[in-house]
């Protein structure tokens, strides 16, 4: 892998595909959308338009509340420790922004033919990503999966949304997903070989599974972020979430660890590559383009700080409270010290199923 320098923080390890040709002009839904619902009516409870006569359970919508923020409902056993309110649903909506400018546009990166039929969006959050795609492919089914119902109404009428938990087995029938995509799951996973056994066993043979990882830990290339306590990025705020991540099992160095390419090879897939990119907290780099994704990533990071940290730090890690509010002052003077060239890591991977008889 190459070393990127301060002006050019994006390094890729394999060039993305080019742009797949556009949808045509959508046609009526008519049957085949009805029939690729159909086939998974049951698999989870679903949520939204295409169950308008389903009722949610209380205890979906019963948030877990920890010093004035929301989380994943308490009836799930999810170490995940960013919040679920508005104000964090708002970042998540920020970060599909930026990614999708750091990726000139693309919702993805693996060459998933134009004409599939059915796609699955794991941990999609506010269903941007699935909305997004949803409207770019109009013949194509879409579902999208979370543990809460944080998703909007109104949406394209090939798009639901169901209330599911990818950390316990899978619902969907064998051979049911021509695309599978995940996105920003660190934190969430204990087992990634079996998140990733689950996605291949859902996928039909032939097609693809796509991850996108990040980890909260900084990086500079001409040393102005350290560990060495000079920054509090790259140092308080990287152990933070490294020894959090060990304490919960549910690791936040997901690319440190390699986890996708390690869990997606134990799956079985084949033809997997990868993307790697250096994101730019801030405006800090020559490249318009790149200052452009890192005000933007700033911004997310900046204005959430607290949702970021509160539970690792209070709950997780349980380190004085009284130095809380010192270390996010700490962070804050490092985001907008414009001397320091502070970025973090993404890495887009994406595995195909082999066809039957091709072997594993």
């Amino acid at each position: 892998m190459s070393t990127s320098t301060a002006s050019a923080p994006v390094v890729s390890t394999h060039q993305p595909p080019e742009s797949l040709p556009q949808e045509p002009a959508p046609n009526p839904m008519g049957q085949r959308l009805e029939q690729a619902y159909d086939a998974d009516e049951d698999s989870a409870l679903s949520c939204g338009p295409y169950t308008s006569t389903a009722s949610v359970a209380s205890s979906i919508l019963e948030y877990r509340n920890f010093k004035g923020r929301a989380y994943h409902p308490v009836r799930y056993d999810s170490n995940y420790p960013i919040p679920t309110d508005e104000q964090a649903l708002e970042n998540f909506d920020l970060m599909h922004h930026f990614l999708t400018l750091l990726t000139d546009d693309k919702l993805y990166l693996a060459p998933v033919r134009k004409d599939i039929q059915k796609v699955l969006d794991i941990g999609t959050g506010t269903g941007i990503w699935a909305i997004d795609y949803a409207d770019e492919h109009p013949n194509t089914a879409v579902i999208g999966t979370d543990l809460s119902p944080t998703q909007p109404a109104w949406i394209p009428p090939n798009l639901k949304f169901e209330i599911d938990d990818c950390t316990k087995p899978w619902t969907w029938d064998a051979n049911t997903f021509d695309f599978v995509h995940m996105r920003y799951l660190f934190g969430a996973i204990t087992d990634w070989t079996a998140l990733f056994k689950e996605a291949y066993k859902a996928t039909k043979p032939g097609g693809w599974v796509e991850s996108c990882e990040s980890e909260p830990m900084t990086h500079s290339d001409d040393g102005t972020v350290t560990n060495n306590g000079s920054t509090a990025l790259g140092g308080i705020w990287d152990r933070m979430f490294i020894e959090g991540g060990r304490i919960t099992g549910c690791s936040l160095s997901v690319l440190t660890e390699n986890l996708q390419m390690k869990a997606m090879k134990e799956a079985g897939f084949v033809d997997i590559q990868e993307a790697f990119y250096k994101v730019p907290f801030g405006s800090w780099p020559e490249d318009a383009k790149l200052a452009e994704i890192g005000q933007f990533a700033k911004l997310s990071l900046e204005s959430d700080l607290v949702g970021y940290s509160q539970m690792i730090w209070h709950e997780v890690l349980k380190w004085p409270a009284d130095e809380y509010q010192l270390f996010l002052m700490q962070v804050r003077k490092d985001l907008r010290n414009k001397k320091l060239h502070p970025y973090f890591k993404v890495r887009f991977v994406w595995g195909r199923k082999p066809e039957e008889g091709e072997g594993k």
